[in-house]
């Protein structure tokens, strides 16, 4: 299994500095609003590539008024191994990754910990913008294939760099030949991940016993069908180079394509659900995502769970501990107070947050 062996936020957001040190079981975390629960779920967030949980830059989880760069540290166990993981920013500059001593690219972090979360900003994925759906899905790929980011980031980097084109009405066709080449490779990538993941997922969800409902899930484009292939890519951005002209910015491709969901169980669009069964689509395809990886690497992810169990009753509070508890998963929850973790009893460990005078403070505590 994955896990977290030991933890330490120096300077991070209201931590001065919090050290854990833990054993394999699901860490339960409550406190009142404000001490700092959702502070230490970002600091495990960061042990995996990109920016957390809350997607900050990296003043923003500065301690303030001290101004000093923040860092955390860890040991991770994973399938019997571990990993001392060091991540750290000085403000102004960019955050620095060291696993085992040696300094590496943040997306090395991939290989080490798995991680999937779920976050009360995600509450309403299924009636906003199809931004934040991307997102979603980009995260349960990245856990199957950590390569992804790097083909994401790619091919934004191009894309930037061909709608800066589009603006400047340059017409010249050598000014974009390789760039949408590049553009096609990556997105040819992202296109074969998405499909693959939910490929993955369908499956993981018909051989699962659950209490969350099922999702039936697909991808859209808002004008067409994506080509498959970076050949047809490159050709299809070449042919929308006139409309893309007229539009100041790039109209297909992999940038532009949504998450469409539906409670299987009743046919119902995810956007069309009450805010309970939104929920239970989201934590279901949580729970289904670590499945999955348990499946194919033998060690379930690390989960964090923000806030969930306020949005449970106690029978459903149950089934989620019992389907954490199954899948021998290490996932920090958080929550207002102890009550809402008792159906986990000895299961877990249990974390007490505090605040005083603008710091966090931390106590580990019998189960509840």
């Amino acid at each position: 299994m994955t896990s977290v062996a030991t933890l330490t936020l120096s300077h991070l957001r209201s931590h001065r500095r919090t050290t854990l040190e833990l054993d394999e079981r699901p860490v339960a975390i409550f406190g009142p609003n404000g001490a700092g629960k959702t502070n230490i779920l970002e600091a495990v967030s960061l042990l995996s590539p990109g920016r957390g949980l809350r997607r900050a830059g990296g003043d923003e989880l500065i301690r303030r008024p001290e101004a000093l760069g923040w860092k955390v540290t860890a040991v991770v166990q994973t399938n019997g191994a571990d990993h001392e993981i060091e991540t750290e920013a000085q403000p102004g500059q960019s955050r620095m990754v060291r696993i085992d001593g040696k300094t590496v690219p943040q997306l090395a972090l991939g290989e080490i910990a798995r991680i999937v979360w779920l976050i009360p900003a995600m509450d309403r994925l299924w009636i906003e913008g199809a931004d934040g759906r991307r997102r979603f899905l980009d995260r349960i790929a990245m856990s199957f294939v950590p390569s992804h980011a790097q083909s994401v980031l790619a091919y934004e980097k191009s894309m930037r760099e061909r709608n800066r084109l589009l603006k400047d009405m340059v017409r010249d066709a050598h000014w974009y030949v390789a760039l949408e080449k590049q553009m096609a490779s990556s997105a040819a990538e992202i296109i074969a991940n998405r499909h693959a993941t939910l490929a993955r997922l369908r499956a993981a969800q018909r051989d699962a016993e659950t209490a969350f409902p099922a999702a039936d899930l697909e991808l859209t484009h808002p004008d067409r069908e994506l080509p498959e292939g970076p050949e047809a890519l490159a050709v299809a951005l070449a042919d929308g180079r006139p409309a893309d002209l007229r539009a100041g910015r790039t109209l297909i491709g992999p940038h532009r394509m949504d998450l469409a969901a539906s409670y299987a169980e009743k046919g119902v669009a995810a956007a069309q659900c009450s805010t309970g069964e939104q929920k239970a689509l989201l934590i279901s395809l949580i729970l289904t995502n670590a499945r999955a990886l348990r499946e194919d690497t033998g060690a379930p992810p690390l989960i964090l769970l923000d806030e969930v169990a306020a949005h449970l009753d106690a029978a459903r509070r149950a089934a989620l501990y019992d389907e954490i508890t199954a899948l021998d998963a290490q996932a920090w929850m958080t929550g207002t107070g102890p009550e809402l973790f008792r159906e986990l009893g000895d299961r877990a460990q249990s974390i007490e947050v505090t605040e005083s005078g603008g710091e966090s403070r931390v106590a580990l505590v019998d189960a509840p």
